[in-house]
């Protein structure tokens, strides 16, 4: 609340009254803290827009909208678009970048999320589709010629930059061929695998190691290969055959060999997309809380927003 005093001189009758501030215009209106709560409250903790109007009410009696909400949120994207472009150039510098990507539904339709980030920053994008024009109207990864750490999607590997696979993945999807399909070398290279990364972890492994490593390495992918031969054309049938899971991942280990143990070469490379798959969950977690959007402006609202916020926390500040 505001009071502006009047004062009327004694002597002339000449009447003076305080001015407002500039940020109050009107008798009546809410404040920049009420503005920020309903936005942090729809984006931060995926309230939808009814439950903070019910919230607000409840609390302060204000009877607000669901459009005023709307309308907090898209002027603070607007107020944010020099932070994302500054978080964009920065993000670029990088030696090492993570990507991940998840469905969302824009106006009941399929959208895609995508996320570019490291440890000391997060940038979400919208777009309707999955693949490469995607990650170039993002404008980071299209132009990024340091290390992606990325799951082995082929659009991917499209990127100019360096490449580095999550080896998390590598070791479920051994231990299910090792324990349910009786497959022995997925067993063994998952062993080898994490041994030579916790060596790695705690800094003693030699390059005597790496190399027997490398070798090893080799050996099973070999013996894969061999395992699970090549399945011939059925006659009649049109299109190619299918290959058995166990070659399908021998023939990957054998492509991407490098970019699979990049994190032996180099220390800044880490052994798996953890980075990207914490920071892509919250977006899940949106998804199933409160739903999708109504419209494509209003996701990419949620994107930039979300992306300050995320980018705050990484950085130890208040939102």
């Amino acid at each position: 609340e505001f009071q502006a005093e009047v004062k009327i001189c004694p002597r002339c009758g000449c009447r003076g009254q305080a001015a407002f501030p500039e940020h109050v215009p009107g008798q009546v209106q809410y404040g920049p803290r009420l503005h920020a709560l309903t936005t942090y409250l729809n984006v931060v903790h995926f309230v939808p827009l009814q439950r903070v109007t019910q919230i607000t009410d409840a609390l302060f009696g204000a009877s607000i909208s669901d459009g005023t909400v709307a309308l907090n949120i898209n002027l603070a994207s607007e107020r944010l678009k020099p932070f994302e472009d500054d978080l964009k150039a920065g993000l670029r510098q990088q030696p090492v970048l993570h990507a991940d990507e998840t469905g969302a539904k824009v106006n009941g339709k399929l959208n895609w999320f995508h996320v570019a980030c490291f440890a000391g920053g997060t940038l979400y994008t919208l777009h309707p589709q999955r693949g490469y024009a995607a990650i170039k109207a993002a404008g980071v990864l299209s132009d990024f010629g340091g290390v992606v750490v990325h799951d082995a999607w082929n659009t991917y590997f499209r990127l100019p930059g360096e490449h580095a696979l999550c080896n998390a993945h590598l070791l479920r999807e051994l231990r299910k061929l090792d324990e349910h399909d009786g497959q022995l070398w997925a067993g063994e290279l998952r062993r080898e695998l994490q041994q030579v990364y916790h060596l790695q972890k705690s800094g003693g492994v030699t390059e005597q190691q790496k190399m027997a490593f490398y070798t090893r390495f080799d050996e099973l992918v070999q013996a894969a290969l061999e395992a699970n031969p090549v399945q011939e054309p059925i006659p009649k049938q049109r299109g190619k055959p299918k290959q058995l899971p166990g070659r399908n991942l021998a023939l990957r280990c054998q492509q991407h060999r490098a970019a699979m143990l990049r994190f032996l070469e180099r220390d800044d490379v880490p052994f798996d997309n953890n980075q990207a798959e914490r920071d892509i969950r919250m977006l899940c977690v949106k998804r199933k809380v409160s739903g999708g959007f109504r419209s494509e402006a209003g996701g990419e609202a949620f994107c930039r927003i979300r992306s300050f916020v995320s980018t705050l926390h990484k950085q130890g500040l208040s939102v």
